[in-house]
């Protein structure tokens, strides 16, 4: 990770250890932390971790009412589980960073709107699902082109860490996570790691074929949203069969329950058959234009009626019910008699509100991971804090640079996405085995591994013809004109201001 060493890694690992055996705190800053839904995952994590007693949480985001909202949901929540947590509000970044052992980077710049302006824009210039939609990136928030913004904060970020909190480690959480990872490794010295539950896509195929999660044996290995089941064994055999027993006998009947249920979706069973092992999680969601060219195709591939998380329908589904979610989260907030782990607060809620029942089923999800002492939100940073900080050991899934080739055709400066062990002496990246197939390697990672370096090539060279050659190999592109045209309007934005002096 920049220019550190293993020697150093272990060196700053064994400080923090021993800052945690003399009792002094470990400061974790989030920034982003409006996003209330992410960090009240994390405040119910720490709470629960007690190794991490007596923690500072830095809460941070520009926006001043979703901060309050999200300080008081957090205070709250302590406060009627008797845990011990303190906290910090503010909407000044370097006083956040200051001091910090962790920060979280959850920030999208601009928030959707400024993401949904940009895409607009490319959709009236003939790039459906707009210019960041792209082969082996389909996700709709994980803009790589158009995001000046985002990617000149990632690396704002990582700076002050290197400024005010140079043994701190970056937990790189926000989209994209393939390209800011990779953009923080390469230009700064920041010990930095990528976060994503993607994975999680394996335990929903777990659940799916009714086994026992203590007798199966998984991996996966890629790239953030493109990694691949590499690995999949039950009660010690292949397991690999049951996949096939499953899609067998049940495909055919297969019916999304939401946009985002696509992990047995027709497009996820085609590409196991094309490249040789399941995508996983949202790789499922990044194939090629077989699956994505219109609204009637994703419907195909990824089900009625919605066709996907990423099509324009499955993405107002999501815009929708968070806005619903936030909305919620507000008169929670302002209801100062509401109690948090309470369930019978929520059912009264629910039956004062006229709402949808996805929304209801939502929040209670959501409720549930903070009501349930003995249950953890699924996100990987307070297992990832407790271990590297000689609390115990984690297996976790985690995007780290390729040193050493963990993954073999892969350059070794490129960030990949392995399950690892962390403990106090650092990140331990397991063997994978078996190796990826020939074709995820060769004709999906090494496309996706290409769009990531021109991403980056033209962030950091300001040369506005590297977007435009991203665009002229763009199947959707009929011109040159097309190419300039789209590409200025974006510039133009009242938003993308520097981005378009950065590229002029």
């Amino acid at each position: 990770m920049g220019d550190f060493t293993i020697t150093e890694f272990r060196i700053v690992s064994i400080f923090c250890h021993k800052l945690c055996e003399r009792g002094e705190t470990v400061k974790i800053s989030i920034i982003g932390a409006g996003s209330a839904v992410f960090s009240m995952r994390l405040v119910g994590d720490l709470c629960k971790e007690k190794s991490l007693a007596g923690s500072l949480v830095s809460l941070m985001d520009v926006d001043q009412g979703r901060l309050e909202v999200v300080h008081e949901l957090a205070s709250r929540y302590v406060e009627e589980l008797g845990a011990d947590l303190k906290f910090e509000k503010t909407i000044d970044l370097e006083r956040s960073i200051s001091e910090a052992d962790f920060v979280i980077n959850t920030a999208l710049v601009g928030g959707h709107q400024w993401m949904e302006e940009a895409r607009r824009v490319g959709e009236a210039n003939g790039y459906y699902r707009g210019i960041d939609t792209q082969e082996f990136n389909m996700v709709s928030d994980y803009n790589t082109f158009s995001n000046y913004n985002q990617l000149k904060f990632f690396l704002d970020v990582a700076r002050l860490i290197e400024k005010l909190s140079p043994k701190a480690w970056l937990l790189q959480t926000a989209n994209p996570v393939f390209e800011g990872t990779n953009l923080v490794s390469r230009a700064t010295n920041v010990k930095v790691a990528g976060f994503c539950h993607g994975f999680h896509g394996v335990f929903e195929i777990i659940e799916a074929l009714g086994l026992d999660f203590q007798k199966v044996d998984w991996q996966v290995a890629g790239f953030n949203h493109a990694i691949w089941l590499n690995r999949f064994k039950y009660d010690g055999e292949d397991g690999y069969h049951l996949i096939d027993e499953w899609i067998n006998s049940h495909s055919r009947n297969w019916r999304p329950t939401n946009p985002f249920d696509v992990q047995f979706s027709p497009a996820a069973i085609d590409m196991y058959r094309f490249y040789g092992m399941f995508p996983v999680g949202d790789t499922v969601r990044n194939g090629t234009w077989k699956y994505n060219r219109d609204l009637e195709t994703k419907k195909k591939w990824y089900g009625e009626p919605w066709g996907g998380a990423d099509s324009e329908i499955g993405w107002r589904w999501y815009e929708e019910q968070l806005t619903m979610v936030i909305k919620l989260l507000n008169i929670i907030a302002s209801e100062k008699n509401f109690k948090l782990l309470s369930p019978q607060s929520y059912d009264a809620l629910f039956k004062s509100l006229n709402l949808p029942e996805e929304a209801i089923e939502q929040i209670k999800r959501e409720a549930e991971s903070i009501i349930n002492p003995e249950k953890p939100s699924g996100e990987q940073h307070v297992p990832f804090i407790k271990a590297i900080t000689g609390r115990g050991k984690e297996r976790l899934v985690l995007n780290v640079p390729n040193k050493g080739r963990i993954l073999e055709d892969i350059p070794e400066d490129v960030i990949v996405e392995v399950p690892v062990i962390v403990d106090e002496n650092g990140i331990h990246p397991e063997e994978i085995d078996p190796p990826l197939t020939r074709r995820i390697t060769r004709f999906y990672l090494y496309p996706r591994l290409v769009r990531m370096e021109m991403a980056l090539e033209a962030f950091l060279s300001g040369d506005k013809r590297v977007l435009e050659e991203v665009l002229e190999r763009d199947p959707r592109t009929r011109s040159s004109d097309q190419v300039r045209k789209v590409l200025d309007e974006i510039m133009n934005l009242p938003f993308n201001q520097e981005m378009k002096q950065h590229y002029s």
